[in-house]
């Protein structure tokens, strides 16, 4: 998924020089160009960092192609499955503002990249192709159906079909075998460096789009799958006893080396299928706990003094490019968490004010005094700039708006999106094709993946290939 692979590239600085003195206290420094205090404040600021982060985008100029950030590497810092999320982001940014301006963009983006079989598997990112990254992709399309983002014309991939075809692809026998008693494997096809690793992001947007499924449909089949992953996440130790998740581990050890690696996404992407079987099942105590104790070590984990904090990589900025678009995800899936679990709201809803300040009093780079860097926590822009640092910012900035938003539909209340039960059915297995597993593989593999701890001091080396 993303989020993985990421052969020992770090994150790339574009580093710019500072043209103004920050102060360091955490309060607004007399640059700061970007206001968050009324929601008048918050749809222009949303306004700036969405222009800010479609600079980074060129699918829609000549010769370029749509849907994708500029790679992968070595072509570019970005895998295929951040642009994924960049129209998620994109498209909880319209639903949050109001601003159609970039809808035919994304529209575009969205429906370039499904492939031939409609999918979100195109044959160009095959040596890569994760289920986390599938994943993404569905995810968002899943959102665009929720938040009814315009539907494509009629004779195009529906939203929540395309939705659909991704789980159902994933769902697939052919996805799940005895290794480690079940679960989704990280990679696709079995030639693929990390065929030989089980992830908790891969089984975690499976997890997330079936419990949003079973919700939209009002279809227990899409819940029991989604109750099945959440078991077995735990079961295999993915998932501790005080909701820690940690990365994955080998087929090979029976999954019993598990990588303790923590990331931010994992968390979010379970708390918002945790709130979504809350939903589904009219306020059940066993998701209710569950939503709570996973809120609880997400907010003990991933928020230092209530701002977002990427605690695998930013204390020595250790950051691939993947990891540095997470905290946007954390925001939005928590902000969309409150919706469906309103339970939550009192407890979520100042923390992410708060952390979404700090991001803000950060974006004093230049060349207008509005770019963003990625240590929120540190009151001053770090020059470490990009999609993800931007993305995290919008999805922080616009969520803010939720008090005015519409909750997440469902086709009974009001959803307009077309599905179809077999979407992905004629998809390709990637079954006819097995590659022998390699100690080489094994070092490529990790969604962040293969991370290994390089010192006593907990420097990670990061080393996978793409996403």
């Amino acid at each position: 998924m993303s989020t993985s692979r990421t052969t020992g590239i770090m994150a790339s600085y574009l580093s710019r020089v500072l043209p103004v003195a920050l102060l360091l206290s955490g309060d607004l420094v007399s640059a700061q160009s970007l206001k968050i205090d009324s929601d008048d404040s918050i749809i222009s600021t949303s306004k700036t960092l969405a222009h800010n982060v479609m600079t980074y985008y060129h699918g829609n100029e000549s010769g370029q192609t749509p849907g994708i950030l500029p790679g992968p590497p070595p072509a570019g810092d970005y895998y295929w499955w951040e642009g994924g999320a960049l129209w998620g982001t994109m498209i909880d940014y319209w639903h949050y503002t109001g601003d159609t301006t970039y809808n035919d963009v994304i529209t575009q983006a969205m429906l370039w990249q499904v492939g031939p079989n409609k999918d979100y598997m195109p044959p160009n990112v095959t040596a890569s192709l994760g289920n986390d990254d599938q994943g993404f992709w569905g995810m968002s399309a899943m959102l665009a159906a929720e938040v009814n983002f315009p539907d494509p014309p009629s004779d195009q991939p529906q939203w929540l079909a395309l939705a659909q075809a991704v789980f159902n692809t994933q769902a697939d026998p052919g996805r799940h075998d005895n290794t480690c008693n079940g679960g989704l494997r990280w990679q696709i096809p079995f030639s693929n460096n990390g065929y030989d690793y089980k992830n908790s992001i891969a089984n975690g947007c499976f997890f997330n789009l079936g419990a949003r499924l079973a919700r939209y449909l009002n279809n227990q089949t899409y819940a029991d799958w989604a109750e099945k992953t959440w078991d077995w996440v735990q079961s295999v130790g993915f998932m501790d006893g005080d909701y820690r998740i940690y990365d994955g581990a080998h087929v090979e050890t029976n999954c019993t080396d598990i990588n303790r690696a923590q990331f931010s996404y994992n968390n979010a992407v379970y708390l918002l299928g945790a709130a979504y079987m809350y939903n589904y099942t009219d306020g059940d105590s066993k998701w209710e706990s569950r939503v709570n104790g996973l809120l609880d070590a997400t907010l003990r984990d991933f928020f230092k003094n209530d701002v977002a904090y990427e605690i695998a990589c930013e204390e020595h900025m250790t950051c691939t490019t993947d990891m540095l678009s997470f905290k946007g995800y954390l925001h939005r899936w928590m902000t969309t968490m409150t919706q469906i679990a309103p339970f939550t709201s009192q407890k979520v809803l100042p923390v992410l004010q708060k952390s979404a300040q700090a991001a803000v009093n950060q974006c004093t780079g230049p060349p207008d005094g509005t770019t963003c860097g990625f240590e929120w926590s540190s009151g001053t822009f770090d020059n470490s700039v990009g999609a993800g640092q931007t993305m995290n910012v919008l999805g922080a900035v616009s969520s803010l708006l939720v008090g005015n938003a519409k909750p997440p539909v469902t086709n009974a209340t009001g959803g307009t999106s077309a599905g179809d039960p077999n979407a992905g059915s004629g998809s390709d297995s990637f079954t006819n094709t097995p590659a022998p597993i390699t100690s080489g593989d094994r070092a490529g593999a990790g969604i962040l993946t293969a991370i290994v701890l390089a010192s006593a001091a907990g420097t990670f080396a990061w080393m996978s290939l793409g996403a």
